[in-house]
Order: structure tokens, then C-alpha cells, then sequence
């Protein structure tokens, strides 16, 4: 039996896939999602005008788009109106994006929502511990090669 808060995938887009250092190497993840936001726009044949709200995961984000939703969602066309805010829950991050879409559209928050991951491997950041404060030895570090909580010793505490 349908309710009023049931929930409907109107439409599933998803980007090309590539090789880290591939041809997408050059394309930042909030140029890669606004074009599927472009995608779902076109095949769904929803107005631009009716989405409330863009969820976006994302792992690996940089200074180029932070908050990659609202960035995506602007270079997609979609009103300055329209909100937008970016998950980073690591793996789980596309996932909690659709989870916290469906809770707006039952908890009546939002009526339409675009919601789904978005990640640019190639274009990580690499970081440079240690260096802040002259403190310890410079290390250059790909974010694409840590996972979850390093132990102290890498941030020159013990």
C-alpha cells in the first residue's frame, strides 16, 4: 500500500569510470557531478526549479569545491535557491547521501532531492605533514593512500 511519504527514484545517473592519473584526471569531482545532475535533470523531465535539495558524497574533497553539492548543483543550472550540502563518511559517503535524501522527502523537508556520491581519485590532495608549525620532519602524504585514524607518531606527537 502507498503512502504520502513513500519515496521514488525517478531517475539514476551515474558518470563515466576511469583510471586514476586516466583520461578524467583533469576533471574535478563537482564538474563530474554536475553533469549527471544535468543527466538526471534531462531524462527525469523535472524543472530545474523543483529540486530542494542536492546531497553529494564525497571522500577525497579539495579547496576547488569544497562543498562539491552546491558547487555541482550551480554548475548544473539549478537555482542559487536550491540547497546543497556535501557528506563525507567515507566509503559509506554516496550511501548516507541517498539514506539522508529519502529522510528529507518522508520527513517532508523536501519534495525533490537529487542525492548520490561523487569522486575524482586522480585529483586527491597530498598533504604535507608536519610543516605547519616547523615542528617534526616534512612528510609528503597521498590522502588517497590513508584510511581512517593514523597512529601518532605520523603527526610528529607521541
Amino acid at each position: 500500500m502507498k503512502s504520502e511519504n513513500d519515496v521514488v527514484i525517478v531517475s539514476a545517473v551515474r558518470s563515466a569510470v576511469g583510471r586514476v592519473g586516466g583520461s578524467l584526471k583533469h576533471m574535478n569531482s563537482g564538474v563530474l557531478a554536475s553533469k549527471v545532475i544535468e543527466s538526471v535533470i534531462k531524462r527525469s523531465g523535472i524543472e530545474q526549479s523543483s529540486v530542494d535539495e542536492v546531497i553529494l558524497g564525497e571522500v577525497r574533497s579539495t579547496t576547488e569545491s569544497s562543498n562539491v553539492a552546491r558547487v555541482a548543483s550551480l554548475r548544473a543550472g539549478l537555482p542559487e535557491e536550491t540547497s546543497a550540502f556535501t557528506i563525507n563518511r567515507l566509503c559509506a559517503s554516496g550511501i548516507q547521501a541517498i539514506t539522508s535524501g529519502v529522510q528529507q522527502i518522508q520527513s517532508e523537508t523536501a519534495q525533490v532531492v537529487i542525492a548520490g556520491g561523487t569522486e575524482n581519485l586522480s585529483q586527491a590532495p597530498i598533504y604535507l605533514r608536519n610543516s605547519r608549525y616547523g615542528e617534526g620532519n616534512p612528510k609528503l602524504v597521498d590522502s588517497n593512500l590513508e584510511a581512517g585514524q593514523q597512529p601518532q607518531e605520523i603527526y610528529g606527537r607521541t
